[in-house]
């Protein structure tokens, strides 16, 4: 069973570590004012509030992903995805249901909900829906079907990571980050990898470098909106939107686009 958090308890605890903080930190020589400073810390109640608690009543559930492969919302071969990353039989929430039925079915979307309540599953999982029937079908060739579009590399980052996790076990399905943070050559970037993610080993499908990318676009891109700008004017990143791979793209994602107001805003939406 797991042990219960006791507010009330661990709001004293909090309060007892300050309070002893305070007394190591300021330490007067006179022995009598260093008695008076100690009593007071220990009398004064005007140091903290609370404990403040505040319940969060839990986002309404709905259909699991193997329910909506059994409907034919999603290909059969979804199933394949089931992972600690992918749990298809987790209930999902019922917006992320309602969103890859809508994405499923060729709608737009806008998203708009709490943190922590899977807003990128939402986009990412009808994504990889979209590359999995390729890959049944026999079409899922070097090519981006999706832009995943982030206002700072950071997100980009962390987005990276849980793609690891979920493509984990799909060699075929190829991802990659082109980001001011990527390197040109493969040889460069296999040996900032190696360095930067110890005992963890490289996925066969995770473009690292610059070049890799270029001579086999991933299917997933992940970029920023800064970055967007010289990848569409830059002659040797053309291959990504033009030529023998142009006809793939499918879908952009706009993660956080709450921040693209303004000037900002205006530049996002010329550069789409």
């Amino acid at each position: 069973m797991t042990e219960r958090l006791d507010p009330l308890v661990t709001g004293a605890q909090i309060e007892a570590a300050y309070k002893r903080y305070l007394k190591t930190m300021v330490a007067p020589s006179d022995g009598a004012m260093a008695a008076a400073f100690e009593a007071t810390i220990d009398e004064t109640t005007l140091l903290t509030k609370g404990p403040m608690l505040e319940l969060t009543p839990p986002y309404e559930a709905g259909a699991s992903l193997r329910e909506l492969v059994d409907e034919g919302v999603l290909h059969p071969d979804f199933v394949t995805m089931d992972s600690a990353a992918v749990p298809i039989d987790r209930p999902l929430y019922r917006h992320q249901e309602t969103a890859i039925r809508k994405v499923a079915s060729g709608r737009n979307l806008v998203v708009s909900t709490g943190t922590g309540s899977g807003k990128t599953e939402s986009f990412l999982l009808p994504i990889l829906n979209s590359l999995i029937a390729e890959r049944a079908a026999g079409t899922l060739g070097p090519g981006v079907r999706a832009l995943l579009l982030y206002p700072m590399n950071a997100l980009a980052n962390d987005q990276l990571a849980r793609l690891r996790k979920m493509l984990a076990g799909h060699p075929d399905i190829t991802f990659g980050r082109y980001t001011g943070e990527t390197l040109e050559s493969q040889e460069h970037a296999a040996r900032d990898f190696l360095a930067s993610h110890p005992g963890e080993p490289r996925l066969p499908n995770e473009l690292l470098s610059r070049d890799e990318m270029r001579a086999t676009p991933p299917h997933i891109l992940l970029t920023n909106y800064a970055m967007l700008e010289y990848l569409l004017l830059r002659p040797m990143d053309l291959e990504l939107f033009d030529g023998e791979y142009a006809r793939h793209w499918k879908f952009i994602a706009l993660d956080e686009a709450h921040v693209y107001d303004g000037a900002q805003g205006s530049e996002v939406a010329l550069l789409l």
